[in-house]
Order: structure tokens, then sequence, then C-alpha cells
């Protein structure tokens, strides 16, 4: 007999759900671990896209956007080549001699570059830049697994740059910010980790004693001022500084990490970053790394495998689906179309020449919350019929108060 957890696993498999609810699909054509996003796996995107865009934009992160190449001495100077460089997709020579591209395998170094562009104040501080920057790397073949370990992805990235004395506040928004992306999205259960250096391996960092000091320091500090209960575990830091990782826990009981905030005072130096102080001295700021999501990729494979498929309402690309019984009610469907339209309600009319039950059962395979089944006495009293996925008929509305029903359930979840 298989094991529950076993079956489990099989029936929640986000590469099956995916595939049979048309998000996304892989093509040996197209190359291994490169995923296609189908149009229904663009919305879903796009819904994550935009609620931490809106989340940052109150936060008060600015957007920007850089190029997927860059040229090799930016991550020589970075230390990303020498640190990952046999992880990375093998350099693109160009027709001009000696000059040679990288995928990008990181964002840090291209927002650094943004913020060396120009001059800063101490007034002008922080500065937060925020991405959905995707990279490039190249896992080997045995490490893929569906969405959760690609060899393009994109992050959701942000790296905020301040001084000294504004880096605990900043950390602490940060933890907030993380905090409540989980509570949106139902992560509800989560751990803390501090992650470390390790000091029997100290070549495998950049940086001086002092600033690795401070930055360890700092963390420690946050953490414990905040209350946050959280292990530390000594090996994990990034090569350029200590940080903060969260693990959430899904409905199987599984830990994934996502969210993760690093401080570091390594790559400020190495871009030779500066803002003016007070008496127009020069001044080294302090950089924030963070991504709540980690990665669109990780965080959507984690949201189906958590909810089986059945997506928050105003996550999911198709909230309603209207159902005619026949042609003959083609014209009324239309009227209602276009009335959930107005309202935002992501809808399409099912017209296939099948008989309802048929369309019923596909529409609950294809896991779509809201069913708008329309027919004679529906079109002549002005009504509308409602199901609920896995739950079944919930009654007969008014045009109004159905309309009603299914925009007070999307508003909860509205900022």
């Amino acid at each position: 007999m298989m094991d529950k957890t076993l079956f489990l696993k099989n029936r929640i498999d986000h590469r099956k759900i995916g595939k049979k609810l048309k998000f996304f699909i892989f093509s040996d054509q197209v190359g291994t671990g490169l995923p296609l996003w189908l149009p229904r796996g663009v919305v879903f995107r796009k819904n994550l896209e935009e609620f931490l865009t809106d989340v940052q934009k109150k936060s008060g992160y600015e957007m920007v956007v850089t190029p997927h190449i860059g040229c090799k001495k930016l991550y020589v100077r970075s230390g990303h080549w020498s640190k990952y460089g046999k992880n990375h997709f093998k350099p693109i020579h160009t027709p001009l001699f000696d000059e040679e591209y990288l995928l990008k395998p990181m964002n840090c170094p291209h927002h650094c570059e943004i913020y060396r562009s120009q001059e800063w104040s101490y007034r002008d501080l922080p500065k937060r830049f925020a991405e959905f920057g995707t990279v490039y790397r190249y896992e080997q073949s045995g490490e893929l697994h569906g969405l959760t370990r690609v060899r393009c992805f994109t992050q959701d990235d942000a790296h905020i740059f301040c001084t000294h004395d504004q880096l605990l506040e900043e950390f602490k928004k940060v933890i907030n910010l993380v905090f409540y992306v989980f509570r949106y999205l139902g992560f509800l259960t989560y751990t803390v980790r501090i992650s470390l250096r390790n000091p029997k391996k100290m070549n495998d960092y950049i940086g001086s004693e002092i600033n690795w000091e401070k930055a360890e320091k700092s963390i420690l500090q946050i953490v414990k001022e905040e209350n946050i209960e959280a292990s530390i575990n000594y090996g994990d830091a990034a090569f350029y500084g200590p940080k903060l990782d969260f693990l959430i826990q899904d409905s199987l009981g599984r830990s994934w990490q996502l969210g993760t905030i690093q401080v570091d005072y390594n790559l400020p130096e190495r871009f030779d970053l500066y803002y003016k102080g007070k008496n127009n001295e020069k001044c080294r700021p302090v950089m924030i790394h963070r991504a709540p999501f980690g990665s669109l990729e990780r965080i959507i494979a984690i949201m189906i495998e958590h909810t089986e498929g059945n997506l928050p309402l105003w996550l999911v690309p198709n909230q309603a689906v209207i159902l005619p019984i026949s042609e003959k009610y083609a014209v009324y469907a239309k009227k209602i179309l276009n009335l959930m339209q107005d309202y935002k309600i992501r809808v399409f009319i099912d017209n296939r020449n099948e008989k309802i039950n048929k369309k019923i059962r596909d529409s609950e395979e294809n896991k779509i919350p809201y069913m708008i089944i329309l027919g004679k006495k529906e079109e002549k009293n002005k009504m509308m019929s409602i199901r609920r996925h896995g739950i079944g008929h919930i009654g007969e509305f008014s045009i109004s108060n159905g309309l009603e029903s299914i925009l007070n359930e999307i508003n909860k979840f509205k900022n």
C-alpha cells in the first residue's frame, strides 16, 4: 500500500496540477529547466507581481528594470564570478576582442550600478530599488525539479541603500513586509533562521572582519529587539553578508525557505558606493538585500501544492465561468459577461456545444471558483444560478445580488 504522505505528494504535485490547469509546460526543444508560461499561468504570475508591487510602492520602493545580460567584469567585481562561476552559463563572446557577457545570475550588481549612476546626500536615503528580475543559473540536471529548481527564474528582488543609523529601522520594516506577505498568502506557520558565517571556512566570504562583525551584530540585535524566536545556522550566510531566512510550513507540514533579508557592507565597498554626509564628507552606505517570495517560480509551485490547485480567489486566473444551458441564451450570457467584466471579475463564457452537466464537471476539474448557470428561468427573471467549486449549488440570485455576493468575496482579499 502506498504511504499516505507519498500519495498526497503525488496528488498535489505542482508539475501535474500546473500542466492540468494549463499554467506552464516544459519543452525539451526549448531546454531543460526553462518553463514556458501559458496564458492562465501568466495571469497567476501577474496577480502576484501586482500584489507585491502595490505593497512595495506603499512602503517607498521604486521599481527598476535591468538587462538579462551583463559584462562578465561586472560579476568579477561583485565577487559572484569567483564564487558561483561554475554554476553560470558559459560566457557569451562578442565579435569584439576580449569582450564577454553573462546571462544575468544576480540582480544586485545591476542595482549597485543604478545607485552609482548619480550622487546622493544623506537626506536622499534610504533608496529602495525593487525589480522582478529574471536570472539564469546553470543548475545541474539532476537537481532540477519542476518550478522549485529551474535554470531561469524571476526574483522579487529589492536592494535598500541606507546609512548605518537607518539600518535597524529599515531591516525591521522588511521583516514586517515579509510577515505581511506570508499572512496574505495564507502561510500562518513559519520559522526564522539566522544564517551566519562558518568560522572554520572564513575564506568562503568576502570583506573585512570589521564589516562582518557589524553586519552579524545588527541582525542579532534586531531579532532580539523584535522578540523573534530564531535558530542560528552557521555556514549559510551569503558570501557578502549574514542573513535572516524565513521558512514557511505548507499544508503537508513541509518546510520551504521563502523570504530572505541580508545585510551587506561589502558590495558597497566593491562598487565604491557613497553618499554625502552632513558635513559634505563621503560616506559608505549599507546595503540590504531582500526577497519575500524568493522567486515567482518557487512561490507558485508552493502555492499550487499548498492549496492543491484551489487558489485564493484573488489569485486564480479564472474567477468565474458563465455556463449557458444552450446557445439560445448566448445574448443573455454576453450581457452577464459584460457586467462582470465591468467589475474587473475574471470571467469567460463556456459556449461549447456540450450538456450543462459536462460543462459543470469540466469547470470543477479546472477548479474555477464560480459557475454562473443561465437558462430559460434565469433569463426570464433576470437572475443567475450560482454554483461554488467544491460546494455545489449555492442559490439563485438577482443579477445585482449575485454580483455583490461574488465581489464581496473578492474584496475580502484586497489590500
